[in-house]
Formats: C-alpha cells, sequence, structure tokens
C-alpha cells in the first residue's frame, strides 16, 4: 500500500515557519506583511478559497486586504484598483482569484499585477524567470508539489515525470520545475492517444485535468509517486463529496507515494501563497 503524503501536516509545518518570520521580520519592517485577493462574483468554490486564504493569512500573522466585487464589475475598476495596491506599501502580494464572470480578461487583470506582488506566479514575466531558471514568484500548486516531493525525499533526478494537463496555472509550470530538478518530462492531455501507455512510464505522475477518475489503476507503474492536483466536487447523487482525478482505493494499492483529496496538494497551494507573500515581504527589507 503507497505512503500517503499529507499536504495538510507538510502546511502547517511550513505555516508554522513562517509565522516565526513574519514575528522576526515585523519589527524591522514595522508592519507585517500584507496579501490582498480580489474576488468577481459569487461562485462558491471560490467562496471557500478565498475564506481559506483569509484563515490562512491570520495564522501566519498577515494582514488580508481582501476585496469581493459584484460580478458586472468592470475591467476598468479592477485595473484600477490593481494599480492602486501596486503602489500601496502595505500589500506585498496580490491574487486575482479565478474563474472570473465571462466579461472579464483574466489575462489582463493577471498582466496589471505589479510582477512583484504576482502572489499567485501567474505574471508573464514570473513565467519567463522560472523558464529562465531565475529567481522570482513561482505558481502556488506547481510550488506545492515540488515541496511535497522533497518532503518525503521522492528523487526526480533522472526519474520519468508525466503530467496530464497543460495548463498554464499548473501544467506548463510544473514541467518547467521537473526539468529544472533533472527529471524528464512529458505532457500529456485531451489529445493524447492511449493515455495509459504513457502514464505507465512515469516514475512521478500528476494529474492536473480536472476529471474526476481519470487515473486508474490500470494506468499506473507500480512504485510510483502519484500527484493528484484534481479537486471535482461530485453531485448529490454521486454522494456530494471532494474527488481527485485518480481512483484513489484503486491506485494506492500499487503506487508507492499518493496524495489525498482532500488534503494532498489543495493545503499546500494556500500555503505557498502564504510562502510567496511572506518572500515577496523579504525582499522589500
Amino acid at each position: 500500500m503507497a505512503d500517503i503524503l499529507d499536504g495538510k501536516g507538510l502546511a502547517q509545518k511550513i505555516q508554522a515557519g513562517l509565522l516565526e518570520q513574519v514575528q522576526t521580520l515585523g519589527p524591522k519592517m514595522g508592519r507585517p506583511p500584507g496579501l490582498a485577493v480580489l474576488m468577481v462574483g459569487d461562485n462558491p468554490a471560490s467562496l471557500t478559497y478565498v475564506r481559506n486564504k483569509e484563515r490562512a493569512c491570520a495564522k501566519v500573522g498577515i494582514n488580508s486586504f481582501g476585496q469581493h466585487f459584484p460580478t458586472m464589475t468592470s475591467e476598468a475598476e479592477l485595473k484600477q484598483v490593481i494599480s492602486d495596491l501596486n503602489h500601496n506599501d502595505n500589500v506585498d502580494g496580490i491574487l486575482v482569484q479565478l474563474p472570473l464572470p465571462d466579461h472579464l480578461d483574466a489575462s489582463v487583470l493577471l498582466n496589471h499585477i505589479d510582477p512583484d506582488k504576482d502572489a499567485d506566479g501567474l505574471h508573464p514575466l514570473n513565467m519567463g524567470r522560472l523558464l529562465r531558471g531565475e529567481q522570482g514568484l513561482r505558481s502556488c500548486t506547481p510550488a506545492g508539489v515540488m515541496r511535497l516531493l522533497k518532503e518525503y525525499n521522492i528523487e526526480t533526478s533522472g526519474k520519468q515525470a508525466v503530467i496530464i494537463g497543460r495548463s498554464s496555472l499548473v501544467g506548463k509550470p510544473l514541467a518547467m520545475m521537473l526539468l529544472a530538478a533533472d527529471a524528464t518530462v512529458t505532457i500529456a492531455h485531451s489529445r493524447t492517444p492511449d493515455l495509459g501507455s504513457i502514464t505507465r512510464t512515469a516514475d512521478i505522475l500528476v494529474a492536473a485535468a480536472g476529471r474526476p477518475g481519470l487515473v486508474t489503476v490500470d494506468m499506473v507503474k507500480p512504485g510510483a509517486a502519484v500527484i493528484d492536483v484534481g479537486t471535482n466536487r461530485l453531485s448529490e447523487e454521486q454522494g456530494s463529496r471532494l474527488v481527485g482525478d485518480v481512483d484513489f482505493d484503486a491506485v494506492k494499492a500499487v503506487a508507492r507515494w499518493i496524495t489525498p483529496v482532500p488534503g494532498g496538494v489543495g493545503p499546500m497551494t494556500v500555503t505557498m501563497l502564504l510562502h510567496n507573500t511572506v518572500w515577496s515581504y523579504r525582499q522589500r527589507l
């Protein structure tokens, strides 16, 4: 049976370290770190995520400058809010909660954030820094995956890594991070034929497609590390619960390591957001 990669426990450990940093740096900075999470509309999942982020901020001593806007808020209004936050010396991190209502262009708003306050690591400049191997803010979910691998001493150098999913949020930046860690990386996606023939080559298999139960036991190489990034809420008829992209109960019988959903990558995503905010705060010292 696979060892469970406890993202929740690791997140608590990292947050304790962040709290110590904030307590040490606060007197030198004359203020605590600040994070602004901007949410537009009333997406129930987003509301939950934002509340979780604000609670996590409070645990490590980060001030929240969050703002919640009506669904029909204009792009111009949001750009002005972001500009004000870019120039606010009490704010070290800015995040636009996705998804946005259909009339808003996420790229336009994300690109308007000061790259040095880009708490989600999604600004093109930070993506470019990642591609070039330069220091900078990193996308939170991929950074959380890499931190989990490190914590459990899962070797990446010389290993075959397969990522299912090619988003700019997870798949592409994670591929760059794994390449930097000397893995050989394959990105698969919805148009990949015979997906199982590729996933069975993986020493490290990352599922980030947003399709519940996509990865079945016959698709997993025995002894692999299986990282489930998927977060899918089943309907009431299906039990009204959160599941990942991996058939957890079956796959844990053949994998060497596996992340649960919930309690795996999710808590690490929030924690790396806090890490990025404190990192930006430190850079300003």
